[in-house]
């Protein structure tokens, strides 16, 4: 074989080896990016069932509510109000003392039904006792109880300083059984903390539709920009016609 030809013999041989490590290079390159994927895919898998395990979506529910509400008043009533309100509030006790008479008034005589949504954004005034939460998610004992008006009355009457510690689990129970909620079914609920991830649920939906303050009342999707009980009163009669 002359010089020429073995140079030449040698060249290709070499492209040829620097094909086939090329090529094994993709391969391993391939592989890895499978695996990589596949682990992203079972991670991510894991990463959603985890999260949707942990969603307010899967949280238990009072009695007469839904994710975002407790309900008053007969379903066909033909007006529906939406009250959005902090038990730890002071605008909200105000409302609650100038216009609950008048609410009650409509939803008896079957013309409104109410969704209240106690939220929990005042958490942060209730020196880490996370009051705001705690009544949420006790009310909605009372909404078991049947009495969820009637608890938001008596925690209104007596509502604690903003920026307090709140009322204790032991004293909302107390004023429940002042209110006509008894047995241990509603102190167990209260205790053990039963609705919390309602609570989250309702306040995520109240933060969803907008809302950022409390009260926040709406008739037939309105919102009232002064929630007296005249404008109530005024925007309920346009409202039913």
């Amino acid at each position: 074989m002359s010089g020429e030809s073995s140079k030449r013999a040698r060249r290709i041989a070499a492209e040829q080896l620097a094909k086939q490590r090329a090529a094994e290079r993709r391969r391993r390159t391939l592989i890895v990016s499978i695996i990589a994927l596949v682990a992203l895919v079972v991670a991510a898998g894991v990463g959603v069932t985890f999260y949707l395990s942990n969603q307010p979506e899967n949280a238990a529910l009072p009695k007469n509510a839904t994710r975002s509400a407790v309900m008053i008043g007969q379903t066909d009533a033909p007006v529906t109000v939406d009250v959005y309100l902090d038990f730890q509030c002071p605008a909200c006790k105000a409302f609650e003392e100038q216009s609950g008479a008048t609410l009650q008034k409509y939803v008896d005589d079957g013309t409104v039904k109410i969704r209240y949504h106690p939220v929990a954004y005042l958490d942060r005034f209730s020196s880490g006792t996370e009051y705001s939460s705690r009544s949420s998610a006790a009310s909605g004992c009372a909404s078991d109880a049947g009495k969820f008006t009637e608890f938001l009355a008596a925690l209104y009457d007596n509502q604690p300083e903003e920026g307090g510690t709140g009322l204790t689990d032991e004293t909302m129970i107390s004023l429940a059984n002042k209110a006509g909620i008894t047995g241990e079914e509603f102190a167990t609920c209260v205790t053990d903390e039963k609705y919390a991830d309602w609570t989250k649920a309702v306040t995520d939906e109240a933060s969803k539709a907008g809302v950022t303050g409390t009260p926040t009342v709406e008739v037939d999707g309105t919102a009232l920009e002064n929630p007296t009980a005249a404008a109530l009163t005024e925007a309920i009669e346009a409202a039913k016609g």
